[in-house]
């Protein structure tokens, strides 16, 4: 009979580990020492861990060109938070390439010494930002949440995590948390035409925009900073080209000489965005550097 009641247990803790294992389980801290950089991970069990990124860019603030006021501006605000006093949640808006996701990395480098990190969550799993802002709300640390990319469909669930946190949360702000975002488009959410439809005006002929349109701008809102990105010019294109190319040893005078193969490379792939002019540098320096 003992032997029977101790198998009958042996397998019910057995079944009791196998289910354990299968239910979301409390977000777990990280080794912090392991780097400066983790992002947030969700497995199809439901678990999320925060994993260390081994492998970092080393590209510094210096190192991104054309874009001084928008770096000047990014470097304040990320300034002001790692010296503890007031600072703001920023979004990063528009054109593709123009270094909005290079400049949040490249202020990680210059500020990690002083005790900033980033953690970077997938839209996807943003309705888990409660989670993590409870994991970190008490380390000496500054946490830049970085979410990339950023912009939702209707009724998507990390749209309202996302603005509790940002502004709507009954707990209070954390001082040693701010979010960092970047997005192709200034309004996160899509617009349709039919939606113009809701604006409504006064016998004076001002305007005033209708629920859907409010509830539309008010994520964008709750970010404090909104820093713009425009189209680069040729100059300005050529201008990151020669910087990159001289980052990869190429001769001032082949960087000269570059120039008419950097433009046609910028005409077949229809934008003269940062990410162009390094891809082109890459490309031409490979061809032109002795094994």
């Amino acid at each position: 009979m003992n032997e029977s009641f101790e198998r009958l247990i042996a397998r019910v803790e057995t079944l009791i580990t196998r289910i354990e294992s299968v239910l979301p389980q409390p977000l777990s801290a990280p080794d912090w020492q392991a780097s400066v950089a983790f992002r947030y991970r969700k497995r199809s069990s439901g678990h999320g861990s925060l994993e260390p990124v081994m492998h970092l860019g080393t590209m510094g603030l210096d190192d991104l060109k054309e874009i001084n006021e928008q770096k000047d501006k990014i470097r304040r605000n990320t300034e002001q938070f790692v010296s503890g006093v007031p600072a703001n949640n920023v979004l990063l808006t528009g054109s593709r390439g123009t270094g909005k996701s290079s400049l949040i990395k490249a202020c990680l480098n210059a500020y990690a010494a002083r005790g900033l990190r980033l953690i970077e969550v997938d839209k996807a799993d943003l309705t888990d930002l409660p989670d993590i802002v409870e994991l970190v709300f008490d380390r000496a640390e500054k946490f830049i949440i970085y979410c990339d990319d950023l912009s939702f469909e209707e009724g998507e669930s990390g749209y309202k995590a996302l603005k509790s946190i940002l502004d709507g949360s009954i707990a209070a702000a954390t001082p040693n948390v701010l979010i960092y975002a970047t997005s192709n488009r200034r309004h996160l959410l899509p617009e349709y035409m039919a939606e113009n439809l809701t604006y409504t005006h006064t016998d004076d002929g001002e305007v005033h925009p209708g629920e859907v349109v409010e509830e539309k701008i008010s994520l964008s809102e709750r970010f404090g900073l909104w820093v713009s990105f425009y189209p680069f010019s040729q100059d300005e294109y050529l201008s990151i080209v020669a910087q990159w190319l001289s980052s990869f040893g190429v001769s001032p005078a082949d960087i000269e000489a570059a120039k008419p193969a950097s433009m046609v490379w910028a005409l077949e792939r229809g934008s003269r965005s940062g990410r162009v002019a390094f891809q082109f540098a890459r490309d031409y320096a490979g061809q032109h550097t002795k094994a």
